[in-house]
């Protein structure tokens, strides 16, 4: 490894499983120390104590819980110069006509309000620091518009358009904020394909590469950059690191059931 995050504190929400975790121990590898917020509190434990890093557990639809993890980070850790916002608790598949409002509620705490108040928080210290990165993973779900993901792809859209706000906001001070759309084997990708097995065939068999990404080796390298001071001059983009997947457009269009979900 290079050693471009030496010195550097990151925290990472959702960083015990899937792309959060791929990213966190890259980031470890790159030589920074790591903060993994994740409500699972034994994933969340097992990837910091692999990495060397610390773990405080973390729901990210609580406005409290996050703002005591900017503050771990900055009080106990020292510093806080990157942040991912990653996590995502999952929801239900369904038409648009029979989402709830508690759904989209749900939805738009976890996906839009958690990284707004982390960044909120975190603005200030890297304001007065002269430096910070701020890493919003959002998904092709809501570029492509795939279907039965409402609350999902609504708030991820919405957290893009937050992004490019604060990018443009924020330039002058030397926070960079940029948006990363990954094509991945991630932990929601897994839970997917559990409920449509179609899924695995038709998303791999429609990329250009012909394959998903993987977390640590794909999607991580492409956050390390987008965290080092190598991004210095990049600022409100959309990455999207899902090997041209994003070039075809909406792969597949699964079953859906003709009522209400549960």
């Amino acid at each position: 490894m290079t050693g471009k995050l030496d010195g550097r504190v990151a925290v990472i929400t959702g960083g015990g499983d899937g792309i959060g975790a791929g990213i966190a121990r890259k980031y470890a590898a790159e030589g920074a120390t790591v903060l993994i917020a994740e409500i699972n509190a034994e994933n969340g434990q097992a990837v910091a104590e692999e990495i060397g890093g610390r773990f405080v557990q973390v729901d990210v639809t609580q406005r409290d819980q996050v703002e005591e993890m900017v503050r771990v980070a900055v009080e106990e850790l020292g510093s806080l110069d990157i942040l991912v916002n990653n996590a995502w608790g999952g929801s239900n598949t369904g038409r648009v006509e029979f989402k709830t409002d508690a759904m989209l509620d749900r939805g738009f705490q976890m996906g839009y309000y958690g990284p707004f108040w982390a960044m909120r928080a975190a603005f200030p210290h890297m304001k007065q620091a002269g430096w910070g990165r701020i890493i919003n993973m959002c998904s092709l779900n809501g570029v492509n518009a795939h279907i039965g993901t409402l609350e999902y792809n609504s708030a991820k859209e919405a957290l893009r358009a937050l992004s490019r706000t604060a990018a443009r906001e924020w330039a002058p001070t030397g926070v960079t904020v940029n948006v990363i759309c990954p094509g991945a084997r991630s932990a929601a990708f897994e839970r997917t394909i559990k409920l449509h097995p179609e899924i695995e065939a038709a998303s791999s068999n429609a990329n250009p590469m012909g394959r998903l990404g993987d977390p640590f080796d794909d999607i991580a390298p492409v956050a390390v950059f987008l965290g080092s001071e190598d991004s210095r001059y990049v600022t409100g983009n959309t990455m999207f690191v899902d090997g041209g997947g994003h070039i075809n457009g909406v792969a597949w269009t699964p079953e859906l059931p003709d009522q209400p979900v549960e």
